[in-house]
């Protein structure tokens, strides 16, 4: 069988979706880990903080070796990583201390996340694609897919066969990464940049001022996603009171799908709409989610606030990528993996700060939200100076 690069772009998506797996699929598990295993929500969120915190190393290590490692060597190993660390998810908890158990697995996928986070989206990038900014936020829109079917296909087997049984499914999303390992030995990759540029060094692009605003924007998209996406699970389920399939559906699945939305509608109408206005206009109703989702009174218009939050961080991840590609021409792969850092740092920080401002105050999810209200606040902040900029030039 002969492959295109349209091959590519597929694997491409489908590496997206395996981000989304190994990121949201531990999430639905919160509430039982807490029951079963009695961890307490300061050591879950140490978890979601170990996780990103080691893809943000892995980030940083890569923008230095991966040119000269290659994509797709790199690309095959962080699916097979993927893989083990979920069966490991699924088996280490039985057999040793759980909390030691679910760290080595989540140490495991961290280190494969990381690696895509780095190589997704200057492999896409490198595709013969017309327009960029629209290939990037359609790329992009497979994570919300992948977080969507992994959601709907475990809520369907918890309901079907049991929560109980959650290794059995761990076992199962861990055959998705190990196909698109093996597709990706076999598509076309082209380089990111032509022979005859030179991509940027670290020194390069740490000397320029643009560069450090776009590190802004990664940390506050990371943090302004995943502080809601993390949480919003176990958020309906313990703060509002709603059933374990209640609070996955109306949680974090809404949340996907309008993020999703919002990419997909970016990649078809893009050429009609500003993308700093539009990250502005997103940034600002990302606060106004977060504010509505802290202080309202009624559980119903918080769940509502958890899904327009998705539409409204949509933009920031692909955005900043291809603000960044525009503003700094030879960026090439060190680019892509300290702008990866900044975003995974926001991850990491995001949710730690809101599991940790919870546990602290007994609990009180809507604290630990109200209290990550400030990533959104500073990513349309950082937005409006960029403007000003602009306009004087």
């Amino acid at each position: 069988m002969k492959f295109t690069y349209a091959a590519t772009m597929r694997t491409c998506y489908a590496a997206s979706m395996v981000q989304a797996i190994i990121n949201t699929f531990i999430t639905l598990l919160f509430v039982t880990f807490q029951h079963d295993y009695g961890i307490s929500l300061e050591w879950i969120a140490a978890i979601i903080s170990t996780n990103f915190m080691l893809q943000l190393t892995v980030d940083l290590v890569s923008a230095r070796f991966l040119d000269k490692v290659g994509y797709r060597r790199a690309s095959v190993v962080a699916h097979i990583l993927a893989a083990v660390g979920l069966v490991e998810l699924a088996l280490l908890p039985e057999i040793m201390n759980p909390a030691t158990g679910i760290a080595i697995a989540v140490i495991t996928y961290a280190l494969g996340g990381g690696l895509l986070e780095v190589i997704v989206s200057p492999m896409g990038e490198a595709c013969p694609t017309k327009n960029k900014e629209r290939a990037m936020s359609f790329l992009h829109s497979f994570y919300c897919w992948g977080h969507m079917t992994m959601i709907i296909g475990s809520t369907i087997f918890f309901v079907l066969i049991g929560i109980e049984h959650w290794q059995i499914l761990a076992i199962l999303w861990a055959l998705v990464p190990l196909a698109n390992a093996f597709f990706l030995s076999k598509v076309p990759m082209k380089p990111l940049l032509p022979d005859h540029m030179a991509s940027a060094t670290i020194r390069e692009l740490l000397s320029k001022k643009i560069f450090y605003l776009m590190l802004v924007y990664m940390v506050c998209a990371g943090s302004a996603e995943l502080t809601v996406s993390q949480w919003s699970s176990a958020f309906a389920e313990e703060g509002l009171g709603v059933s374990k399939t209640v609070g996955d559906l109306a949680g974090p699945l809404f949340f996907a799908l309008l993020m999703g939305i919002a990419r997909v509608c970016y990649s078809r109408f893009g050429e009609r709409i500003q993308l700093q206005r539009f990250m502005l206009f997103s940034a600002l109703l990302c606060l106004a989610c977060y504010l509505t989702i802290a202080l309202s009174p009624i559980p119903a218009v918080s769940l509502f606030a958890c899904g327009i939050c998705g539409f409204s961080v949509g933009i920031f991840w692909p955005g900043t990528f291809s603000m960044a590609s525009k503003t700094i021409r030879n960026g090439g792969t060190p680019m892509f993996a300290l702008l990866a850092l900044g975003g995974d740092l926001g991850c990491a920080v995001g949710p730690a700060v809101a599991g940790f401002v919870s546990g602290a105050t007994g609990g009180n999810l809507r604290t630990g939200i109200l209290v990550g209200a400030v990533f959104p606040a500073v990513m349309a902040a950082a937005l409006l100076f960029y403007r000003q900029r602009k306009g004087r030039e």
